[in-house]
């Protein structure tokens, strides 16, 4: 392991010759130019779809993710936690040889729940000869093979502590692998896009471009603080066991008293006492953990906001994976600012971060994370909800009540309709196809506008 400093940085330059990115086409100019703020889970599910309409996507994630085999990267090297990341990534790489489908393959392996197991299987992989190679060629394999041997010298190197590889992703601790050789999550996330052939004009952006832990907390509106990601959206006692990060529960439940108390899914896991007032970034170092911090933006995602034909707010957990996202210092300055078609995507089902919204809840907590209003007066913005969101997309028969009036009293009224499917995981979901549609439409006929007048 003492060369593998060196066999990385040889293997990336060799594979960055190597790579065959001219299996992707020039982009088509007449493809619209999307930003979308999401997490790594929920939006996953529409992103092949979403490739049909246009490959110009911004992608932003955040950060701050502090569950599973991330938690255990994060616990033992630190740095900003990559499963939401590598998650997209993997949904954004090329399937159309063979090579690139066992390269996605490898890369989006879980290794054995059972600690043993997973060390062994993980050390069959570092050492080229797990099946999992199979049709990955030597350029490649010897890129991938020198950044997860990198990522096990790390490891070796903190002896003081033990490292869990149960249930671990071999994305992941590749992706850990190149940010702590290059000292750049951007470079990382450039090598990883290379390896796995994303097309160059499909963006995948941190939030926050750093090398630091980053955590979230929340403040609920009953005064309590939670600390951790993890906390907030699906705490699990400490288990290492891997968990559905969507679990639902029908509005029907919400009103019913045996249930005030626990939301009943794959896995119980109880309420929050009181809904969520806010989330923000705590610090991660030194004895002051319940200090706020204030990490700046990552100036790419400004600059595409600036630029992109349509904005959207994806379905997913609304506190944990949008809202990161939008409290950031300049987020909401350049939103209220574009007159494109700036969309969200209402969630099918609850989940235990919005119990009881309507519709109009969910766009009162995106105004507010936006506005910053309950973060430091001085940089609180007052801008009206519809400088924010100017359209709803709803999935037919969901089980978030659309309060069309009080939408109307927040400005907006253009609240559209979309063919849903029913996931026996999750429930109500976008129908991908009808979804892209729906934006489809939505982009173009704003298009038509904007050249004729109104």
């Amino acid at each position: 392991m003492a060369s593998a400093s060196a066999s990385a940085s040889a293997s990336a330059r060799s594979t960055l010759h190597h790579c065959h990115c001219s299996s992707h086409p020039n982009p088509n100019p007449n493809q619209p130019s999307l930003l979308v703020f999401s997490g790594g889970t929920a939006f996953n599910g529409v992103v092949e779809e979403l490739k049909k309409l246009t490959t110009r996507v911004a992608h932003v994630l955040p950060v701050s993710d502090d569950g599973g085999s991330t938690a255990e990267i994060v616990r033992v090297l630190g740095g900003p936690a990559v499963g939401d990341i590598r998650s997209r990534c993997l949904r954004l790489s090329d399937q159309s040889t063979s090579e690139a489908l066992s390269v996605r393959r490898l890369l989006g392996h879980r290794l054995s729940l059972d600690g043993q197991q997973a060390k062994l299987e993980w050390y069959n992989i570092v050492e080229g000869e797990h099946p999992l190679w199979k049709g990955v060629s030597k350029p490649y394999r010897e890129t991938i093979r020198s950044f997860l041997a990198y990522f096990q010298n790390q490891i070796l190197r903190r002896s003081d502590e033990l490292f869990c590889f149960s249930n671990g992703s071999i994305g992941n601790f590749f992706f850990a692998g190149a940010r702590i050789f290059f000292q750049s999550l951007d470079a990382a996330i450039f090598l990883f896009s290379r390896v796995s052939d994303i097309p160059t004009e499909s963006l995948v952006l941190p939030v926050i471009s750093t090398n630091d832990r980053l955590t979230l907390g929340c403040e609920l509106w009953d005064g309590t603080v939670i600390r951790g990601q993890n906390e907030i959206s699906h705490p699990t006692n400490g288990s290492m066991e891997p968990i559905n990060k969507l679990i639902w529960i029908g509005l029907n439940q919400i009103h019913s008293p045996s249930n005030l108390n626990m939301l009943e899914g794959s896995s119980s896991v109880p309420a929050l006492p009181s809904r969520i007032k806010r989330v923000f970034y705590m610090s991660s170092e030194g004895r002051n953990l319940l200090h706020e911090v204030f990490p700046t933006v990552n100036p790419t995602v400004l600059d595409q906001l600036r630029s992109v034909d349509c904005i959207i707010y994806a379905m997913g957990s609304l506190f944990t994976s949008v809202c990161p996202s939008l409290v950031l210092l300049g987020i909401g300055e350049i939103i209220s600012s574009r007159s494109c078609p700036k969309v969200l995507l209402l969630n099918g089902t609850h989940d235990r971060e919005t119990s009881g919204f309507s519709a109009s809840c969910f766009v009162t907590a995106i105004r507010d994370a936006l506005n910053r209003t309950y973060g430091d007066p001085q940089n609180c913005l007052r801008n009206h909800p519809s400088q924010y969101i100017n359209t709803l997309l709803v999935p037919k028969d969901g089980q978030i009540p659309v309060d069309v009036e009080c939408l109307a009293a927040q400005g907006i009224f253009n609240v559209i309709s979309v063919d849903s499917v029913h996931d026996p995981q999750v429930g109500v979901i976008f129908d991908p196809k009808s979804l892209m549609q729906a934006l489809t439409d939505l982009i173009s006929g704003c298009t038509r506008m904007n050249v004729t007048g109104p």
